[in-house]
């Protein structure tokens, strides 16, 4: 039994190893959260959250859980929301350490938030674009069409963040934080991806096919939706060893495609501390810059995404 800021929490099966090929047991997993927090919890506070649990480690059975534990302690918030299908769910929000330890507890070893705030859940306070390779392609295609694509929303007044997905991927954060729609947001990543497309049918495909993705980096537009998730930024993934979703710099994408080497955008929860003494949060101002979405003119796509 512990007290975190005031709220005593019971810590159970702390040996319990998660990651079984890197000896990570929970007590690491909470650990690292711990670490993570004060760079995390911002990104947290007033979403509703999407626990991914890993009860046995990341070699066995998972389960998505949108509904927060009825057994939940009386001080951890809820954010309740009415699907079309799904009716009313109560989500945790996840807004302090002592609520972030309790539900690391439980094993969610990834959190997914939803791109809106609990008071405006009909507003992205972001736009994403997900870069999800298909084998052979891998990290560094996924760096140069990231490239591409902050060059293109740079075109129209967009600025924009990277992070790794701490998977094979990357995403880019455009930050609204303003009056756009889901149907706004949705809308102008889907044209994006398709000029991409047509542009470099080789290289980008802009449909969710496995089969149509082989060597081309998929630009997933159909994350800005009221209805899905992202992986949160510091997140762990569950993977055989335990990488993490962090946020990278535009100098460390274009290291990465200048040494056709996907290590300067790969971390594990080791690396954390250290970086984020260094950086601070790289993602601090997603949170805070205001755009507004401009239309799409089609002279946006160029020809070919650059190299570096």
């Amino acid at each position: 039994m512990v007290e975190i800021e005031g709220r005593t929490l019971v810590l159970s099966n702390l040996g319990k190893i998660l990651y079984p090929k890197a000896g990570f047991t929970k007590a690491d997993l909470l650990d690292h959260y711990r670490r993570v927090a004060p760079a995390l919890l911002p990104h947290l506070e007033g979403r509703p959250l999407t626990l991914k649990r890993y009860p046995d480690g990341v070699d066995e059975p998972s389960f998505y859980e949108k509904r927060c534990p009825a057994h939940r302690p009386p001080w951890v918030r809820t954010v309740p929301v009415v699907g079309k299908r799904s009716g009313r769910i109560d989500f945790c929000e996840v807004d302090d350490l002592a609520t972030l330890m309790w539900v690391e507890n439980l094993a969610a070893i990834e959190l997914h938030g939803s791109l809106s705030r609990s008071t405006s859940l009909d507003r992205p306070s972001f736009l994403v674009f997900d870069l999800d390779p298909g084998a052979p392609a891998g990290l560094v295609d996924c760096a140069e069409i990231g490239l591409w694509i902050r060059e293109l929303l740079g075109e129209v007044g967009l600025d924009s963040f990277p992070k790794s997905s701490g998977r094979a991927g990357l995403q880019i954060y455009a930050p609204l934080n303003g009056s756009a729609t889901y149907a706004d947001s949705k809308g102008f990543a889907r044209d994006l991806a398709r000029l991409m497309e047509a542009r470099e049918p080789d290289r980008v495909i802009s449909v969710m096919s496995k089969a149509r993705r082989a060597g081309k980096v998929f630009v997933d537009w159909s994350q800005n939706d009221a209805s899905k998730t992202t992986v949160c930024v510091y997140s762990l993934r569950a993977r055989e060893r335990p990488t993490v979703s962090t946020p990278v710099t535009w100098q460390e994408v274009r290291e990465a495609v200048r040494r056709r080497s996907p290590a300067p955008l790969v971390f594990e929860a080791q690396d954390l501390p250290g970086r984020l003494e260094q950086h601070g949060d790289l993602f601090a101002k997603v949170l805070t810059l205001r755009q507004s979405l401009p239309r799409l003119p089609e002279r946006t796509a160029r020809p070919r995404p650059p190299s570096a």
